[in-house]
Order: C-alpha cells, then structure tokens, then sequence
C-alpha cells in the first residue's frame, strides 16, 4: 500500500536518529518515495549523506540552502509529500509544531504542508512524561495530528520506561494499515455546524447556551479521517479546528443561516449539531442598558429554522439533525425528524449524567428515516462521531448519494 507514495521523513535530534536511517530504507523497500528533513542537532547523530545514499534522494538541512532557485524549497517540499512523518519527534519539535514555530526547515515545511502528520516520539521517559510535552501532544492530538505511540523498554540514558522510538517494521506497518483503511467519504462535501450562537441585547449582554461545539468538532475531525471535503461553520467556542478543515466562524444565528445555505447546494452530507438560538432580542442596543430598579422584560422574536429550510431545500443531500432534549427525548426526536424532512436524526437525553453540553462523551439514539435504530452508550464524542459518519456514508451508498 505505500507503492509510489511520496513520504517526507523529518529526523530531529535525538539519539533514536540512528534508526530513522533503517527506516528510510524500510519504507524504500516497501515502494516509497522518501525524502529527508534533517534538523541541525539531528546532523550530530548522523549524517545527511547517509539518508541521501539510503533513498537516493535529496536531502535537506537548510531552510536557505535552495537546491532549485526556481521554487521555494520548503513549500515545494510541503506540496510535494502524500504523507509526512517525524521520526524520531523529540520534546523540541514537539513542542515547536504546537506552538506553530518556524525556525528551521523541518518546522517550516510542517506548517506549509496539508499532507497527514504521523508523529513518533522518542525521548527520556521522564520528559515523555512532563505536563508540557503532555499538553503539547494533547494540542496536536485535537488539530488531527496522528501518533505512533513509543515503546516501552531500556532507554539510551539509561532509564527504562516509555519513550523509545517505535522499531522501523512496526512504524511502516503502522502506515500500510493506515493507508489500508477505507476513506468512505473520499471525494464527498461534508458541511456541520457546531457550537452556540449569541444573540446580543446590548454591547456587554447576549443571549446563548452551554454548547461547547467538541461534538461538531470532533464530526470534523473524524469527516477529514475518513477522506471528506469538510466546511465546518462554528459559533464562538474555545476549540482549535482540526486540521484541514475549512472553518467558518459565526457570532449569531442569522450569521450561521446565511453561512450554511451559502455552502449547502454543492455539499453531499450536512450534520447540523450546533445549538442554534431560537429566539433573539427583538431591539439590539447601541449602547449599554444601564441599570434601572425593577424588572426588565425582554421581547424576543423568532429566528428562523436553519434545520427545517435545509430539510425544504433538500435535492441530493443526505441531511443530519440533532436534537438535545431533558423529556419525552425520543418523541420528540422522531418529530423532528419527521417535521424537518431529515434522513437521520441524533438523539441526546442532555439531563443523563456524561452526556450533552460540556462532556467529552455522549449517549444518544440514532434514528433514520427508514426506521434503523441504533442505541449508543455512554462513549467518547470521537468514537460516536464515527459510528454517526460510518452509517451516514454506508445510508448514502446504498442511495447513490
């Protein structure tokens, strides 16, 4: 499966650079183009002429070192790679791609490069294990970075724990499988909306709710995995987007109605779990109401029903709705889905204790259109993110969708 792929090998400087150079001529041997970033203190440990002999391959150590004046040596590399992997990734790199530093060439083409990231750290066990690196990994694991997790064992320090580099064999059969995968929403759009909307009373106040947006995020996340063309409109929230995804950021629902029927004729499957306002201010202030004895009353006014215009607009897309509900949570969901001329609904009891707004997990009834059930349990918002795509995508196979 890596026959003709063309794979960017990023070494940095650590001592398990001497097993990147086996693992350039593993990945040589199974069929791939590989090319090979070197970081300076990668350089101490060996040499560039090594890894030029292994691939038969430029070699590149210099972001101003242009071999080609003709191109930008980074960003032609970037452009270049279907696959790129740092191998070993120490604490500095690690750290340096999660601050969206650029100082050398192996940073420098990793910003440039929209190609799949697998990181394979390697590193005393200790630093492995500092809550920086934690957090640094952590940042990467959310924008869609992919790892290949270290081996436990006796580490060239001397310590003997987690942080030695995967052994080559292992991380290229990590790639064959990853590449072995099927991508059901390969060539397909994929529009979901995510996070609340705020609708404002005057320049300091608004109206909003609790939605955090992890539950659309992580529908993103997972829609790119598996191979789609994802926009993702999303409403204020504390997430970083998931890498290759086209992020639109809305304030109000107003805003997320216009932004979502602008994209929805050319999309293939809208998932539309953001928590949309239903009503507004009637009058928005210039400026801020100043306190006053009593009470205030605020009219409010509808907005309008991004879910049900879709649902009426609808010609070949395969349409998704939430709907998060405290009572009668099925009832109501069946409804909705009805109403809203949706092919499938996602179903949350939010009152359930692990399930709804703010959670990492979530517990819902999936229904389509056809009457197919499916009950999921309490699990992460990844996991049931895939579960909701992987039927979406076999419902729009059997549709010719």
């Amino acid at each position: 499966m890596l026959n003709g792929k063309k794979i960017v090998l990023g070494v940095s400087g650590g001592i398990a650079a001497y097993k990147a150079a086996a693992l350039t001529s593993k990945l040589v041997q199974a069929g791939a183009v590989v090319k090979v970033i070197m970081t300076d203190s990668a350089q101490n440990f060996v040499s560039p002429t090594t890894f030029q002999a292994l691939s038969r391959q430029p070699v590149y150590t210099d972001t101003f070192d242009e071999q080609d004046s003709s191109q930008i040596q980074h960003i032609d590399v970037a452009d270049w790679a279907d696959l790129f992997l740092i191998a070993p990734a120490t604490a500095n790199v690690i750290g340096k791609l999660a601050s969206g530093l650029a100082d050398d060439m192996l940073s420098t083409t990793l910003l440039a490069t929209e190609a799949p990231v697998y990181i394979a750290p390697a590193m005393n066990v200790h630093m492995y294990s500092h809550p920086a690196v934690l957090k640094n990994l952590k940042q990467l694991d959310a924008w869609g970075f992919r790892f290949i997790e270290p081996g436990e064992g006796y580490l060239a320090c001397g310590y003997v724990g987690k942080g030695r580099l995967e052994e080559p064999e292992t991380i290229v059969e990590v790639l064959r499988k990853e590449y072995q995968r099927p991508q059901p929403l390969k060539g397909k759009k994929v529009l979901i909306t995510a996070g609340p909307t705020r609708e404002q009373i005057d320049p300091v106040r608004y109206f909003t709710n609790p939605s955090t947006g992890k539950m659309g995020y992580a529908l993103a996340k997972k829609a790119k995995q598996l191979g789609a063309d994802v926009t993702l409109v999303s409403g204020q929230v504390a997430l970083d987007p998931p890498v290759g995804v086209h992020v639109i950021q809305i304030t109000t629902a107003q805003e997320m109605y216009e932004e979502v029927l602008k994209a929805y004729p050319d999309q293939d499957l809208v998932i539309k779990s953001a928590a949309v306002a239903d009503y507004r201010p009637k009058i928005t202030y210039d400026q801020k109401m100043k306190k006053k004895t009593g009470d205030y009353v605020v009219e409010m006014e509808r907005t309008k029903d991004i879910l049900m215009e879709l649902g009426d607009r609808k010609e070949h897309q395969y349409l998704i709705g939430f709907a998060a509900e405290t009572t009668d949570v099925e009832k109501y969901g069946r409804e909705k889905l009805a109403k809203k001329n949706l092919d499938a609904i996602v179903i949350n009891n939010v009152s359930e204790e692990g399930s709804g707004f703010g959670t990492d997990t979530n517990a819902s009834l999936f229904i389509t259109k056809k009457g197919e059930e499916m009950t999921y349990p309490l699990m992460s918002k990844d996991e049931l993110a895939k579960n909701i795509l992987m039927v979406a995508s076999g419902e729009m196979e059997s549709e010719n969708l």
